[in-house]
């Protein structure tokens, strides 16, 4: 689960979009949005997915017999995987920098960004190769692909992205980057910003699409869901910081606006690394393998959790053999990341709602069907499960006394802050 949650939405996303929405006012609103709005949709999803031990549809199926509530699994099927689909290709972008850091370093890196993203071969190879790894992964299953990558890979994750903080922190001029992340100015802050901090919870925590409902399916009775929602969202929230940390002061060093957008971290990082190699070309390398292996180790931990609801449902319910729901999918989500691609070159002058295809389709998801989706779960935990039942899952049946002890205050988020604090945001952002 932390595999899932500690991905491109801490290292890539969440340093731009605290840039564009006023640096520390955005992360005090982020950090009480997961407090009490993100970790109760959690807890949410960790209940059913292991009270129903299925998948999205099976687990609603079993747990309301005769009601419409296991249509919410069709929308947790294509929501992650229509997120795939434009996450991939921002994986692919760190295959490709992590390659060319191989070949010529960070500094012939430098202002490569825009011509890369806007030409069609090298980035749809890269695309195709992320798509392919991700594949690989999942096709090997929970126990023996996805749970022994992720434990391999989460501490080198962490070692790596503190290294990269060390670094940045002590460049000249850096003290400015730290001010902008710890001196909140809400000026900046508008109601599309509140609505960004929500998706950021919610893209980063991976809620509202079943990823967490479908893991909590193969966790054990005996497992806690308190420690491993808290454990979830702290790891996440302390990695987002380190990644903002990373990556903000190093944009202010080198004098670039902190309002870069997507880019920021693939337009910046290079040239820091550039300069903190001070002309030696095996430092600048080697600062940039390391950065560029931290991010691909990370889309790929949470890439893997994405597919792999996808391909539970269709395992579990349509019977489909594991390697044939891996391939449709992968399919699906290669043609439709080709588009996305597309939408930074040939494709650019193609919009909807005014946005590139690329960013209508992140914007969808994080501010409005991953929020939906968490609606759904915690007004069905909070309304359509009996207290009882829930009681007994958090509380492991009555074995967690701390559990027992807090789950009136956990039972009076899912019932009613949770679900007033996304319908509020939502109703706040249209208007705005």
């Amino acid at each position: 689960m932390a595999g899932s949650a500690i991905g491109l939405g801490n290292i890539w996303r969440f340093p731009y979009v605290a840039g564009e929405y006023g640096g520390a006012a955005f992360i005090i609103v982020y950090l009480l949005a997961c407090a009490f709005i993100a970790l109760p949709i959690f807890f949410a999803e960790t209940v059913i997915g292991r009270r129903g031990g299925a998948d999205t549809f099976g687990s609603m199926k079993k747990l309301a017999p005769g009601s419409g509530w296991h249509r919410i699994g069709l929308l947790t099927i294509l929501v992650p995987i229509i997120i795939l689909s434009y996450y991939s290709v921002v994986g692919g972008w760190s295959v490709h920098y992590l390659i060319r850091s191989f070949g010529s370093g960070a500094d012939d890196a430098v202002g490569h960004f825009g011509p890369f993203i806007s030409s069609v071969k090298l980035p749809i190879i890269a695309h195709t190769v992320f798509i392919a790894l991700v594949a690989i992964i999942v096709l090997a299953g929970v126990k023996k692909g996805i749970e022994k990558f992720t434990k391999i890979t989460m501490p080198i994750l962490f070692v790596l992205i503190l290294a990269i903080v060390v670094f940045s922190v002590t460049l000249p001029g850096s003290g400015k980057g730290v001010e902008y992340l710890v001196n909140p100015d809400f000026s900046k802050l508008s109601a599309d910003g509140i609505a960004a901090a929500l998706g950021q919870a919610f893209f980063s925590l991976s809620l509202g699409v079943g990823t967490v409902l479908t893991y909590a399916s193969y966790m054990r009775k005996q497992d806690d869901i308190l420690f491993s929602g808290v454990g979830t969202a702290v790891s996440d929230f302390l990695f987002a910081m380190l990644a903002g940390f990373a990556v903000m002061p190093a944009v202010f060093a080198a004098g670039i606006s902190p309002e870069a957008g997507p880019g920021l971290v693939f337009e910046t990082l290079p040239y820091i690394f550039a300069k903190m190699g001070g002309g030696l070309v095996w430092l600048s390398t080697g600062l940039s393998l390391v950065f560029f292996a931290t991010v691909l180790f990370a889309a790929l931990t949470s890439a893997i959790s994405l597919l792999e609801v996808g391909v539970a449902y269709l395992v579990e319910e349509k019977k489909m053999h594991r390697r044939t729901a891996v391939f449709s999918l992968v399919l699906f989500v290669w043609v439709v990341g080709i588009l996305c691609s597309l939408s930074f070159g040939p494709l650019s002058n193609v919009t909807i709602f005014g946005d590139s295809i690329f960013d209508t389709l992140d914007k969808a998801c994080a501010n409005w069907l991953m929020p939906l989706g968490g609606l759904l779960f915690t007004l069905f935990v909070g309304w359509r499960m009996p207290s009882a039942d829930v009681l007994d899952e958090f509380s492991n049946g009555g074995t967690k006394p701390l559990n027992r002890k807090i789950y009136p205050a956990v039972r009076f988020l899912i019932r009613y802050l949770a679900p007033a604090g996304i319908v509020a945001i939502i109703l706040s952002a249209i208007f705005n």
